[in-house]
C-alpha cells in the first residue's frame, strides 16, 4: 500500500476537530499560555531604560524578551503529541484507529501536522504581535536591535524546527507511555533540550552569525526529517492494540 496524503489528511481532520473539543487544548494550551508569552516580552522590554545599561546588555535583555516566544513552539506542540495516542487509548478510539487499512507512517504524519498547524499559527501570531508591539511604541534604540538580522533569523527559523523536535519526541514517549501525566510531562522536559542552544543564541552567549545560525538550523532539521522514521519504526500496532504500554 502506497502513502497516501489523502489518509493523512483524513487523520488530520479528526485530530483538529478533537482539539476543538478538548477544553484543556483550547484554554490552557491554545489561549492562556500564548497570551502569557505575548505578554511577558512585551512588558519587560517596555521597561528597559535604554539610556542606563551598555549595548551588550541591552542585546542580552532583549535577547531574554524574544527567547520567551521560543518557549512557545517547544511546550505546545510538546503537551499535544504527548496526548496523541495514549489519549486515544483512554478514550477507546485507539484499537478502532489502528484497525482501519491505514500506514504507520500516515498515521504518525497526520498527528504530526495536527499538532504543528495550531502550534506554527499561534507562535507566529504572537510574535507578529510582539513585533507590530516594538515598531509602533519601543525606543528607536530598542527597534534596531529586535529587528536586527540575528534576532529575526533565530526566530524565524528555529520556531518550526523546535516544533518538530517536541512533536516528534512527544509522540515517540506517547507510543510507549501509560499514563497522560506522565507522557506530557516527560515530553516537555524533553523538548527543552534543543532550546537550550537556542537560549545561547538569543542571548548572545554564542555569537549568532549567519553560517552557525544556519549549520544549526541544519542540523535540527536532520534530526526533525529523521524523527518521523525513527517513530515509525517504534509503532507496535499489535502492541497498542493488545493494549500493553511498554
Amino acid at each position: 500500500m502506497t502513502f497516501s496524503w489523502h489518509r493523512v489528511g483524513a487523520i488530520v481532520k479528526k485530530e483538529l476537530k478533537d482539539y476543538r473539543r478538548n477544553r484543556f487544548v483550547v484554554i490552557l494550551t491554545m489561549t492562556v499560555l500564548p497570551l502569557v508569552f505575548v505578554l511577558l516580552p512585551v512588558i519587560q522590554l517596555f521597561t528597559i531604560r535604554v539610556s542606563e545599561i551598555s549595548s551588550s546588555k541591552l542585546d542580552t535583555r532583549i535577547g531574554i524578551s524574544l527567547l520567551y516566544m521560543l518557549i512557545v513552539p517547544a511546550i505546545i506542540p510538546s503537551a499535544l503529541s504527548a496526548y496523541s495516542v495514549i489519549g486515544e487509548r483512554e478514550q477507546g478510539t485507539l484499537e478502532p484507529l489502528l484497525t482501519t487499512p491505514i500506514r504507520s507512517e500516515e498515521l504518525l504524519v497526520g498527528k504530526a501536522l495536527a499538532v504543528s498547524i495550531p502550534t506554527l499559527v499561534v507562535a507566529y501570531a504572537i510574535y507578529g504581535i510582539f513585533l507590530i508591539a516594538v515598531g509602533a511604541f519601543a525606543n528607536p534604540a530598542l527597534q534596531v536591535v529586535v529587528f536586527g538580522q540575528a534576532h529575526l533569523l533565530v526566530e524565524l527559523l528555529f520556531i518550526p524546527l523546535l516544533a518538530g523536535w517536541s512533536i516528534w519526541v512527544g509522540i515517540a514517549i506517547s507510543t510507549r507511555s501509560a499514563d497522560v501525566r506522565v507522557a506530557q510531562q516527560l515530553s516537555v522536559f524533553a523538548s527543552l533540550a534543543p532550546l537550550i542552544i537556542v537560549a545561547l543564541l538569543a542571548l548572545n552567549v554564542i555569537k549568532p552569525t549567519l553560517v552557525l545560525t544556519l549549520l544549526l538550523a541544519a542540523g535540527l532539521l536532520v534530526l526533525d526529517s529523521v524523527g518521523w522514521r525513527l517513530v515509525a519504526l517504534m509503532f507496535d500496532r499489535e502492541r497498542l492494540i493488545v493494549g500493553e504500554p511498554r
